[in-house]
């Protein structure tokens, strides 16, 4: 007889056998991996590197000290369209091409050429006047120390000394081009730094190579040896005047300050035998192959001024990109990032100066015809809003504004006050002080 259990009939073994089989219960189900996803690719290729076409002659220019000419949303597109920023990526692209697979050490092992050695010695004398230019007292206060001012004026007092020292062939000439390295250590009125600084110091060299000073020969000098020199200096002013980070991202940038020394970093590493992107969580390596290759130097210093551990948590944007397959995706996104997040955010490009070296598309503005001063005689705080119609206003000290935002006191300068009182191991904060 059947088994019943709670009013259900149970079938027989026999019955249950022929069941199974005719069902194939008796068999697990077959296991099929699940694919994986491939990696997202962006919809974007990289950007080319543009050929880099040969210097005018300089008889042929008329020098003049650059001014901002991107003055409303016109004058950006008219920019995007003209020689000048074909020129400044091929340039830009044309370094980072410079410094592929190479280390720093390895320029050492050419003869470096002497206007090398003459940039090297003009960034040697801007660290020199740091010292006779000492930061004021001003009560512990991370945001921007006033005696960056002085420290600008006596750089600017200097300039044409130096300028003649490269070579630079006449006093217009000497004012162009020293415009560019004068802005290329941060802004006089806000005390603040950021990619646009850097920017300029790039402008700087191109000048140079407009007036065939820096032929493409010395190109990985400057990448490799000039620039890296340009971080370091940067550095030491950084933690001096507490210059503040220009328009900063937060946590989701790749630095408070700095963008190309990843771009020109990711280059180095494009076919490294052992280091890989996920390389930068290894301590070890930071520490061993940090001073050859910018791109781990600069992770490296990243780490050391954070007082919390881990770029997942700091820099989750380098965390992320870590994650790359290999340093060829990396390189390709530095360059992607490059044309979106500086030459294609109006906030940065504002502040960009034309010159003969470096002109204007026709039909761009002018300052003297929309009624704007030049950016260093600006009360601090001036800053140009650009709306549809032009030129509109100009945004308050303490209010969240359209070109560069709030005010945001310096990391650097968090861990300098933490080191004055003997804490700086401890947790940092950053207060709005």
């Amino acid at each position: 007889m059947p088994t019943t259990i709670v009013g259900t009939s149970l079938p027989s073994r026999s019955k249950l056998v022929h069941i199974d089989k005719s069902q194939n219960l008796d068999r697990l189900p077959r296991l099929i991996p699940r694919k994986r996803a491939p990696p997202q690719q962006s919809p974007l290729p990289a950007p080319p590197t543009p050929r880099l076409n040969p210097p005018v002659d300089p008889q042929n220019l008329h020098f003049h000290e650059p001014t901002r000419r991107i003055l409303s949303p016109h004058d950006y597109k008219l920019f995007q369209a003209s020689p000048t920023y074909n020129l400044v990526l091929s340039f830009i692209f044309s370094l980072s091409e410079a410094a592929a697979d190479k280390k720093i050490s390895s320029i050492y092992q050419d003869t470096i050429p002497d206007v090398i050695e003459h940039l090297l010695s003009v960034l040697s004398a801007v660290e020199e006047t740091i010292n006779r230019c000492p930061p004021a007292d001003q009560g512990g206060s991370r945001f921007g120390n006033p005696s960056f001012r002085d420290f600008l004026d006596a750089i600017a007092s200097q300039r044409s000394s130096w300028h003649s020292l490269l070579g630079v062939p006449s006093s217009p000439a000497v004012a162009e081009v020293s415009t560019y390295f004068q802005n290329s250590f941060g802004n006089r009125a806000r005390i603040d730094y950021g990619s646009g600084h850097e920017l300029n110091f790039l402008m700087w060299l191109l000048c140079l190579n407009r007036l065939s000073i820096l032929p493409p020969a010395t190109f990985p000098g400057l990448a490799l040896l000039v620039f890296p020199r340009y971080i370091k200096l940067m550095r030491t002013i950084q933690s001096t005047y507490y210059l503040e980070p220009a328009g900063s991202h937060g946590v989701w940038g790749l630095d408070d300050y700095h963008f190309l020394p990843f771009l020109f970093g990711a280059s180095q590493l494009l076919h490294h035998p052992y280091i890989r992107p996920l390389s930068i969580h290894n301590e070890l390596i930071l520490e061993e192959e940090g001073d050859e290759y910018i791109y781990l130097d600069m992770v490296r210093e990243t780490m050391a001024s954070k007082s919390v551990k881990g770029l997942k948590w700091t820099q989750p944007m380098l965390d992320d990109i870590s994650g790359a397959k290999n340093w060829e995706k990396v390189e390709q996104g530095m360059r992607r990032m490059f044309v979106k997040e500086v030459l294609g955010k109006l906030p940065v490009m504002q502040h960009f100066l034309f010159g003969s070296l470096l002109p204007a598309a026709e039909g761009m503005s002018r300052e003297e015809e929309v009624g704007v001063k030049p950016e260093e005689e600006e009360h601090e705080g001036g800053e140009v809003v650009i709306e549809d119609g032009g030129v509109k206003h100009v945004h308050r000290n303490d209010a969240w504004g359209d070109c560069c935002g709030i005010k945001i006191p310096s990391t650097v300068a968090a861990a300098q006050e933490a080191k004055k009182k003997g804490e700086e191991d401890s947790f940092r904060r950053i207060p709005f002080d």
